[in-house]
Order: structure tokens, then sequence, then C-alpha cells
């Protein structure tokens, strides 16, 4: 990553609107040299810590290393914000060269023995320094990377280590671009009426829309991402066209050639056992668990294995009805996954009398955002408002200013809500910059969060609305929980700022965050219809609740058995045939035919594509026992606006961050730790007997 062009001012010196970046004064070729001065920049900060002639104190090295790299962050910061949500050719080049650079940095850091000496002096005589609960919560978080990064092993471990870290960030990059390959490659094109049949108005709108993006002056297509494909499959009533789709979308990164992902998992699985194995530990997956809620292998499976029994139970029975509506239409096939989400719909329309499409118009993405900043405001007291005018890293970017109750300016809030062909499909919330309240080399004492949400919906039609389905809806929700863990951080080290919590802790606030989307006060003053303005019939509205828990065995299946692989995965050694082991999880546990993964092992980017959420997706549930036990807590109180029980939210889970353990803070918001009950009654599921584990 070599290049003599001097480093671009504006990836560093961020002198926007209220600090933002100036991303119209970033180019692509900024990124190498940037990088180049980053990173030298970052290890003469380093060494200048580990060799401090001065007694090891907590400022002069732990707080050293909180605010050290700062160019170092903003450029990854702006870079790997553009890789997910605006990528191109050039992007991704860096993207597979910067990748294993950036781990062989962090490599070395870790491995620096002087460093991680004055780090251990501290940790050994913590007791003594007279830390804060915060300030020894960060001690130990650096103490833990340290130890977890090979500090305490021999030279010729520690080489080997980072050269597995090296090549697992690579091979990290390679598994995302070839699923966004997989999916920008494919469309399925229609003209005819008969292949439209079926399609309501806004999906015809938003393939009509994706065809003009992807350079066809008439007709619609069919893509790959989720908010195409799906009410695709629930609304055309061509079986040949949905299975068509169908096979195309689960075979992302598994198709023959370049973009085909399974020598990457084979490759990726081998290297995270051999880590895990120099570390000290029986298998990756109690590397990665030993510093979660769950802590061990042995209580995720205990909880996944026993929400599977009923989840699985309850699909099947939901295939039964589902064959009966195949055999009422004079058909006799079985139902195929290609089947489920259109039979499922027309079985929502018979129980509860409402469709989606009928549900649609009153899902506006307008009102949906306006809603998300209204429960923001009644729960927490903080207000947006939009800016227009300023520039971001693609036109459909929108910026928010978010104050707080006392007029003072919070955070800023960016919304990309639109799918592209540049951007990775699925939704996540990132941030720019994170708040905190340290003195930083440049004289500024601590700084604003920059908050981003990412998302795939629909692009309408010019002039027309994006509606959205209830599933998109609450990722919106879903997503500005996680922003709002982001925007109302109150710490002082950057290090637990926000969304710096355990894995299996962090998407609480999130899925807390979309009970709210469903509060009957909401959906009345924001359902309301594009056309008319009118609010959702009350009819409908009481058949909407009514139905949340419909299709649940379907869904709870989709996530389980993704769970359970991912686990499976990770609980052993080397995998010879990734697929293999896949099947003989899925045969293992009766997987339904009518049914496959939610995310197939060759796109399952959560678990492939970074190891952030590899022997963790599990931890969507493991947040899902402790969100619905958080929300029960405001039903109870008969106000899901409580004053009490919000400000209690506020202090303890979203003001937070690591700040404090999570089992501590859920206890000081609840008074108790969570009851599994909660989660499975919210989910329409039959009561089980009590669900063992660690904390769930």
């Amino acid at each position: 990553m070599s290049s003599d062009l001097p480093l671009n001012p504006a990836l560093v010196e961020w002198n926007g609107h209220h600090g933002l970046p100036r991303f119209d004064e970033v180019k692509d070729a900024d990124f190498s040299p940037g990088f180049n001065a980053a990173l030298a920049s970052h290890e003469a900060e380093i060494d200048a810590i580990a060799n401090n002639p001065a007694e090891a104190t907590f400022a002069n090295t732990v707080v050293a290393l909180e605010i050290a790299g700062d160019e170092l962050s903003r450029i990854s910061a702006l870079f790997w914000g553009k890789a997910g949500a605006h990528t191109n050719e050039t992007i991704q080049a860096l993207e597979r060269e910067i990748a294993p650079k950036l781990s062989r940095h962090y490599s070395k850091i870790g491995m620096n023995a002087a460093l991680f000496a004055r780090i251990d002096r501290l940790w050994e005589t913590r007791k003594e320094l007279g830390l804060t609960v915060e300030q020894e919560r960060v001690l130990e978080r650096h103490w833990k990377g340290f130890v977890r990064a090979g500090a305490k092993l021999p030279k010729i471990e520690q080489e080997r280590l980072a050269d597995i870290n090296e090549k697992l960030a690579g091979l990290g990059a390679r598994f995302g671009q070839n699923v966004l390959g997989d999916e920008k490659s494919w469309s399925l094109k229609l003209s005819d009426e008969a292949e439209l049949d079926g399609l309501p108005g806004f999906l015809r709108d938003a393939m009509a829309a994706a065809a003009r993006e992807r350079g066809e002056q008439d007709g619609y297509v069919v893509t790959l991402s989720r908010s195409i494909i799906e009410p695709f499959l629930t609304f055309s009533t061509r079986r040949d066209l949905r299975e068509q789709a169908f096979k195309a979308w689960v075979a992302r990164g598994e198709n023959p050639g370049e973009t085909n992902n399974l020598g990457i998992v084979r490759e990726t699985l081998a290297l995270r056992a051999e880590k895990a194995k120099l570390l000290g530990y029986e298998n990756f997956a109690a590397f990665k668990l030993d510093n979660t809620m769950a802590k061990t292998p042995e209580a995720v499976n205990t909880l996944l294995s026993q929400v599977w029994e009923k989840a699985r139970a309850k699909a099947l029975e939901e295939e039964a009805s589902l064959g009966g509506l195949i055999a009422e239409e004079g058909k006799n096939h079985e139902v195929m996954p290609w089947d489920w989400r259109h039979y499922a719909e027309k079985l929502r329309q018979r129980m509860f009398d409402f469709s989606e499409s009928e549900l649609k118009p009153y899902l506006q993405l307008e009102k949906v955002i306006e809603a998300c900043f209204d429960v923001a405001e009644r729960l927490f007291g903080i207000k947006a408002v939009e800016v227009k005018g300023v520039a971001t890293y693609h036109p459909d970017v929108r910026v928010f200013e978010v104050y707080d109750k006392d007029g003072s300016l919070k955070a800023l809030f960016l919304g990309d809500y639109f799918a592209r062909s540049s951007k990775r499909s699925g939704a996540w919330m990132s941030s720019f910059q994170s708040q905190h309240k340290l003195m930083l080399k440049n004289g500024r004492k601590g700084e604003l969060p920059i908050i981003y949400n990412v998302c795939n919906f629909a692009k309408p039609a010019e002039g027309k609305p994006a509606l959205l389905s209830l599933d998109d809806a609450k990722t919106l929700f879903h997503e500005f929980g996680h922003a709002l863990h982001g925007m109302l951080s109150d710490v002082t080290y950057p290090s637990v700022s926000g969304t710096g919590v355990a894995r299996d802790f962090v998407e609480l606030p999130s899925q807390l965050y979309e009970h709210w989307l469903t509060v009957p006060e909401i959906l009345e003053k924001y359902a309301v219809h594009y056309e008319t303005g009118a609010p959702m019939p009350k009819a409908l509205l009481d058949k909407v609740l009514a139905a949340r828990t419909f299709n649940a065995g379907f869904a709870t299946v989709e996530f389980t058995s993704s769970a359970l692989v991912d686990m499976a995965f990770h609980a052993d050694g080397p995998v010879g045939d990734p697929m293999a082991v896949q099947k003989q999880v899925l045969d293992g546990i009766g997987m339904p035919s009518s049914i496959v993964m939610r995310h197939a092992t060759p796109h399952f980017q959560h678990v492939f594509s970074g190891d952030g959420y590899s022997a963790g997706y599990y931890s969507y549930m493991w947040s899902e026992v402790l969100d619905a036990d958080a929300f029960s807590a405001f039903e109870e109180t008969g106000n899901a606006f409580d004053p009490v029980m919000a400000r209690k939210l506020k202090n303890n889970i979203y003001s937070v961050g690591g700040s404090i353990d999570p089992e501590e803070t859920y206890k000081a918001f609840r008074g108790k730790l969570p009851d599994p009950q909660a989660m499975l009654k919210k989910k329409g599921l039959a009561m089980v007997e009590e669900l063992t584990g660690s904390d769930a």
C-alpha cells in the first residue's frame, strides 16, 4: 500500500457541520497515503507509551492508550463506512490490502512486551490505585485485550498468532466482497403482466426503480436485496419464478467461480481453531464466549436447544396449515421454502383478515422515522432536527442534529435508508466518532457522538413515498435503538463508550426499542395512509397487534438453526466440508425441509465477514431474553412511557456503555436478572421448563 500522495487533511481534521467529516473533500485515492501516515503516527505514539521511563500510572499508560491513534481511528471510520455502504472496485482492492495490514499493526501492539509489562503491573496492583468502577473496567479491558492478543505467549507463538490474525482479516474482507458480488451480478428481469401477477403496486414501483438503477430502460427486476426478494416471494403467484429467485438468494457465496466462499469458510474455521488452541482454549467458541454474559458454549446451547424444540413444533403446525391451503387450491406439492412466505401471507389474511399490502400504505418511511424520534423524546427527552444541504458520503444520506432536553447538542445522527448496488445487504449501526470526556492532544475535551444507521429499503419511484413492511419498520426501530446506545452514551473513556459492551448484551438496546413500534399510541399517531393521511383504522390496528406472534415458529426456526450451526462450527476443530457439517447439524435437529437457515454458511456474513458474531450469532436470542423481560417492566406499570422506568433505562442501560458489568447494569434497571419466560411469551411459543444457563 504505497503512495507518494500527501496526506489529505480532510481525512483527520473534521471541520464540517458540528465537526462532521468533509465527505465531499475526501477522494478514494486519499485513503492509501492516509493509512500510511496514520499507522506510522500511531506506532510512534505506542512506542512513546511503552518506553516511557516514568513508572506506569493509569494516566500515562491507560489514558494515553485511550487517546492514541486518533488519526487512524478517523481514517478507518471513513474508510470502513464507505466499504460497507458505498463501495467500488478501488475501495474493495484497498480493503483486501488494508485489512491484513491493520491486523499486523494491532498484533504488533498487542505483543509489545514493554507495553504489556506496564499494563500488567497496573492490573496486578489495581486494588491499590484508587480507581473508579469505570477506570477498573477500562483497565480490565486493556489487560484482557493484551492477553487475548497473545501478550503472554512465547515469541514464536506470538508470530504465528499474528500471522493467523492477518490471514483471517484478509479472508473476512474477501468473504463479504464475494457475497456482494453475487448480489450485484444477479437479477431477474420481468416484463409481461403474467410474470408480474400478484405483485402489488409498491413492489412494482420498487422493482421498476431497481431496474433503472441497474441501467434497464424499462421493465422490472427482482434483486437479491431483502426489501425486494422477500415481498416478491410473498406476493408472486408464479411458483416457477419464486423458485428461481429463491434459489439465487440462498446460493449467494456458493456459486462456482471467484465468488465461491466455501474455501474461505474452511480456511477461516481452521485458523480460528488454531488461534484458540494457541491462547489456551479448548475451541474457538470457548475463546469467544469467555468475555460474554453467556460465558460457555454449554450455556448457549442449553438456551438454543430448548427454544429449538418449541420453535420446531410450532413451525410444523404452521407448515400443516400452509399445506392445507395448497390442497384447497387443488395442488399437490409439498410446502417448499419458496412457497412458505406466499402461503403464510394467504393464511394471515384468512386468520386476521388483513394482508401485508393492506398494511404497507400506512407505514411510510418518513412517518416511521418520525415515530423513532418521538419515542426517543418521550423516553429520554432528546429531540432530532434534520439539517439539509450537508455533504455526506452519498446523496441519499440524511443528517440530523440531536438535542438534549436542556437544549444542548447531544449527537449527530446520519440515516442511510435505501438499497443500492454499492451497499452490502442487511442493516447496521456504526459511528464515525464515539462519545467520551477525555482531553485530546488537539486541546479538545471530549467528543460529540456521530452515529449512523444503514438500511436497505427499496427506493421508491420518483415522487412516491417509500413504504415499509412491518418487518422493515421493526428493522428501522432496531437500528435506531443501537444508535441511541451510541448517542446517549455518557462515559469518560472511549473504549467503553456506547456499544462497547459484551457481544451478547449489545443487542439489548436495539431489540428492546423495537417494542415501542407496536405500542398502540405510536401506531395510532404515525401509521397514517400515505395518500389520505387517515390513521390506520382501529380494526386493522387491532388485527396487526393480534397477529404479532403469527409465523413465530418459522421465524424462530430460521434464526435458531443458524445460531446452532454457528456454534457447531466453532465448538470443534477444523472442518473439512462446511456444507457437510451444516447438513449434519440440520439433520440432527430435524430441520423442516420447508424452511432454510436465515443465513446459510456461504453468505453468513455475521460469522465469516470478520469475526464479530462468530460463535456469537446466538446473542440476538440471549438479548431477546433480556429485552422481553425489560419491556415487561414498562408493561407492569401500565404505561409504555413510564417516566421512572424510562429514567432507569437511560441511566442503567443506554448511557453507561461498558463502564459497568452488564449483569450489574441490568439488575440496577430491573432489580433482578431476566426471566426467559417473557421472551417465549413474546414469541408466542409454549411455556417451557426453567431454562438453565449463566444468566438466561
